[in-house]
Parts: structure tokens; sequence; C-alpha cells
């Protein structure tokens, strides 16, 4: 049927309202963003943005600069290592070179479907971009690339890296601490490692993210926005801390722009994380567990002690690595992260570090987290692949402050997620799993089956009265870790996945240069093996879901610390302890290795 007159009249109508509309929007909107972005985007590309040119809506009145002082002569952390025999050696280089076989085709499996892209899609054999399509894997890998030697994929890697724009992203979300983890600090790092050899490209390309990342920083106290709507700063929109923080994205950027600082000369980097240690130092003893800091708080009104669960795993674990590393990075020249340190790790050992029971009575321990309601403290005997960084970060920080007591602890850290790996059909650690934790009456926490599937029953509780009547508690139980497949000394798996994770072979790495004892060794070579064996796929390597299943299933995900960290800390494990001394160099926490200061060397010949 024929539209009516006044149809298409209205129609007319309808197109010429819309249209003035639009232009009314233009004059209004783009207008003005024309003239706000006027010097400092190039007139052919709106999109392109140079943050160097924005000015800060909360400029600093005077910068808080690096210290003066010249660095201290830290004390030594590696261990003095005994000669090996040709035999040891050719045996060690062996398992070296099988780590950078997985290197190797982990490197071609993303080079040859995903390069540029954030991540390879192990399964798909495609890619993804969550981390703003700007290489996320690219960048990450850069160091570990110098560091296997593979000289001419790092040639190939910088020329890539050159072309990236972080101003252009599809998201309009930015996590400036993954981002600066990933991104700020491989560049650095590699730029330091490349010693020239980059062409000055990787230094140029992280003075242009720091620029960016820098105006998260922007707020009415200083202190960083950490899920970050990045268009709002050039727009001239106000932009405030949040409400709900959590720990590890907010105190977990120290190294990489103090790094940044250092080599720039440029002190704003430095200032700007220098105000959120002393925000954390402020309110260390204010919390509802005086000494560590609650998972979530309030970076607006600067308020810790509203949150009750306290832990070192995920979502806080890095803040509280970056606390004694930026004492390293410093080069000693600051008390003000030692006592911090020493203040939270009291507290730590005291209320959150636990000696699991376990089947063989191995003296070992986790680390778990602990929930304070009306001024009680509880443990929640849990363990987590993301605190098995633990047991490096206590040893490190053992001999950097002279804490020599403290690597027994550390050490038992350690073993506690070996025992952990151990314990299942893989061979690997779940995510997330309960264990059971001593009792008064039994300190020791010696090995009690009936007590395990007490806990296991208590873990599980009955869906129905007929579930009680059908079989007696323990059988059930026993039932239950059957089905499951619960290892014996652990009561629930909350995560069994296993998702290339690094945090475990870290601590163990770091022992094993901290101690020189080959068991480490020993350890780690088992894991690579049970890793390689589990996410093994037809070019690459993928998470799997259940570290429980013999045969488990692997998932269409590979995230870029596999190439960045995991395989990394495998690679370094058996190499020669010189290369990436920890006399020399402190890893972030996407294991990037900065450069730290030494007494003969002024800071200032990195600019």
């Amino acid at each position: 049927m024929a539209p009516s007159i006044m149809s298409r009249a209205l129609q007319r109508w309808l197109v010429l309202i819309f249209l003035s509309a639009a232009g009314l929007y233009y004059v209004i909107h783009l207008k003005r963003l024309d003239a706000s972005f006027s010097g400092f985007l190039p007139s052919s590309d709106l999109h392109h943005i140079d943050w160097s040119a924005i000015p800060q809506q909360h400029p600093v009145a005077a910068y808080l600069e690096l210290p003066k002082t010249p660095p201290k002569s830290l004390n030594k952390i590696q261990a003095t290592f005994k000669s090996e025999s040709e035999s040891e050696k050719s045996a060690r280089l062996e398992k070296q070179q099988a780590v950078l076989d997985a290197f190797n085709r982990s490197w071609k499996a993303y080079k040859d479907n995903a390069y540029g892209h954030d991540e390879f899609a192990p399964l798909s054999h495609a890619w993804k971009d969550h981390f703003g399509g700007w290489g996320a894997t690219l960048v990450d890998s850069l160091d570990s690339l110098l560091i296997m030697g593979l000289e001419d994929e790092f040639q190939e890697a910088v020329k890539a890296v050159e072309g990236i724009d972080f101003s252009v992203t599809h998201i309009k979300t930015i996590n400036v601490f993954e981002t600066t983890i990933r991104f700020l600090g491989g560049l650095l790092s590699a730029h330091e490692l490349a010693e020239g050899k980059d062409n000055g490209v990787l230094l140029r390309k992280a003075k242009e993210l720091g620029e960016m990342l820098y105006h998260a920083f922007d707020t009415t106290n200083r202190m960083p926005v950490t899920r970050w709507t990045w268009q709002n700063n050039f727009e001239g929109i106000p932009e405030e801390p949040h409400a709900y923080v959590l720990a590890a994205e907010f105190g977990s950027m120290g190294l990489e722009f103090t790094k940044l600082s250092q080599i720039t000369g440029d002190p704003k980097y430095y200032d700007a994380i220098q105000r959120v240690f002393n925000i954390l130092e402020q309110e260390q003893q204010e919390t509802k567990l005086p000494g560590l800091w609650p998972v979530v708080f309030n970076a607006q009104t600067q308020s810790f002690k509203d949150d009750t669960l306290f832990s070192m795993g995920g979502r806080a674990d890095s803040m509280y690595e970056y606390i004694p590393k930026q004492y390293i990075i410093l080069g000693g020249q600051s008390d003000q992260q030692r006592h911090m340190y020493e203040a939270y790790i009291k507290v730590a050992k005291e209320q959150l570090f636990f000696k699991p029971m376990n089947p063989d009575n191995l003296d070992i321990l986790l680390s778990g987290s602990t929930e304070v309601q009306f001024g009680k403290v509880k443990l929640r005997p849990e363990g987590q692949h993301l605190t098995c960084f633990v047991g490096g970060l206590v040893a490190l920080s053992a001999k950097v402050f002279g804490l020599d007591g403290d690597i027994e602890i550390a050490k038992k850290l350690v073993d506690g997620c070996a025992w952990a790996y151990s314990t299942t059909a893989t061979g690997i650690m779940p995510e997330v799993f309960s264990a059971i934790p001593p009792t008064e009456k039994d300190p020791k926490n010696k090995w009690d089956r009936s007590r395990w599937l007490a806990e296991i029953g208590k873990e599980h509780p009955v869906s129905s009265p007929d579930e009680v009547k059908a079989v007696d508690a323990p059988a059930r139980a026993a039932k239950i870790a059957e089905s499951l497949r619960i290892p014996e000394g652990m009561s629930r798996i909350h995560d069994p996945r296993y998702i290339l994770r690094p945090e475990a072979i870290e601590s163990v790495f770091v022992l094993y240069r901290i101690t020189g004892d080959k068991k480490y060794q020993e350890i780690a070579w088992k894991m690579f093996q049970s890793i390689i064996a589990a996410t093994q796929t037809d070019i690459s390597f993928a998470s799997i879901l259940d570290v429980n299943d013999a045969s488990p299933t692997r998932t269409d995900a590979s995230e870029s610390f596999w190439m960045a960290e995991t395989l990394k800390y495998f690679y370094l494990i058996f190499s020669e302890p010189e290369l990436i001394s920890l006399d020399d160099y402190v890893f972030n926490t996407e294991a990037h290795p900065f450069k730290i200061p030494k007494p003969t060397k002024d800071i200032t010949q990195w600019k």
C-alpha cells in the first residue's frame, strides 16, 4: 500500500528535525571538542592524543623528588654458587633448552596468528584484545626475548612496538594497574636490557605511555583513578578516585613510575606514586587489623577502616610486594618502605600464615586470608596460587633487611605451594582451595584422616535430610572427596583452574637464587613437566579447567604473563646465576627486571 500524503509529510518533518538536531549537536559539542583539541591533536586525526600537552586540572604545586643521597650498598641477596661438573651443566642446559623450546613454540603461535594483539587464543588460533589492543603479549615479552637470546625476534618486535599508538583504543575504561605493569614495565625493562639496541624506540614509547597514565592521578587528592575513563581528561570532565578500590590496583605502580623518573629525570612520576606510599604509611595502623591493609578501601576519602577482609592473595597481592621492592629500586635511600614491611610482615606471620594438615606431616606453610568481625580475627584457611609469590618475597626481604630468621619461613611457604602442586592429578596447584589449619589442641597439626573427612563434610553441607539418612557422615565425605577429586589435605576446591600462572615458579626461582639449593631446580623441573603436559595444544599452550582431571579440558585462553613471567622464571632457574642476578635487578610484579641503583653510580646517568 502506498504511504499517505500525511505520512510523507511527517517523514519529511522527522528528517528535518533530525538534521537540525545533528547540526546543533555539532555546534555545541564537536566544535567545543575541536577547540579543546587545538594545540595537541593533529588536525587530520582526531583520535591521536598528545597527552604531554594536556594541562592538569589539579596540578602539583611542588614535586616530591627522588632521594638526593647516593644509593646505599644493599645486603648481598644471591648465594655464592659452587662450580658445576660437566654432567651437571649438560643436564641443566638440557632443561633450559626445553623451556626455550616451549617459549619459541608459544611465540611462533602468537606471531603467526595474533601478532600485535593483546593475546593469542590457543584453541581457535584467533586473537583477543582485553588490554586496549596495544599488543600486551608483544610488549610483555620484549625482555624475555632479550634474556633468552632471541635477538632477531627482539628487533622485529621493536619495529612493531614503534607503531603502537597508546592514545588509540577501543576500550572506554583502562585498568591503570594492568597497563602499568604489563606495558610500561615491559617497555622500561626491555629498554634497560637492550642497552641501546632498540635505538631509543622503547624509551620513547614508555614516555608516551607514562604521560598518558600520569593523567590518571589528576584528581583533587592526587590519588589514582584505577579504572580510568580516559576520555574524560581531554574532554575537561573531572575524574575522582573511586570509593571502592582494590589494594593491588591502588598500590602497585611504584616500581614502574620510579624507574621512569630515574631514567628521564622527570620527578612527576615518582611524585605521583610517592603520595600513594605516604597514604599507605599514614593509614597502616588505622585499619581493623593494624599493620595490614584491607583488600578494599576508599581512595576518595582515603579511608582504610571499613573493609574487614585481609589477605596477601588476589586483589591485594602486589601492593604488599611493591613495598620492600620500592626500597630496593631506590637503592636503600628511604627507610619508609623498610618500616612498612617490618610492620606488615609481623602481623602476616601471626594472622595469615598457617600450617596445613597434610598426609606426610610436612612442615609447610600457606598464606591464607583473615576476616575481622566485631573485633575478632578469624582465619580463612585457604591456599591461592596468587599467594605463592609470598615465599619469594619473604626470602628477598629477609636478605635485604637482614631478617635472617625469616628465610626458614620463606622456605616453608615455598614448600607449601610445592606440596599443593604435588597433590593433584596433573601435578599443578588449583587456583583456590581450602586447607585444614592447626587447633589449640594440636598446634603441630598432625595428619588425621577422620578430621579431614569431617572438614570435607563441613565444606559440603547436606542438601536434604534424606542424604543424611542414606549414608553416615565419614562415608558421605569420602564419596564427596572421590567424586570431586579432592586431594588429601584439601577440604574444598573453590576454583580448580590453572591459567598458566607464574607465582609458584617465581618463588621457587627466588629461593634457588638466594640459597643455591638445587632442590629448587628439581621442584621447578617437575612443575614445568606437569604444566607442559597438561596445557599443551596443537601449536601452543592453554589454560585448563580442572587440575584434578588427569586429562584436563583446555580453554581458549593464554594471557601475556605466560611468556612474560612463567616461562621466563623457568628459563632463569636453569640459567647461570649471573643472568639477571638478584643483586643487580629487582623484578616488577610482571617479572620485568629493573636495574638497581649502585653506590658508585649516579641515577642521573640514565637520563
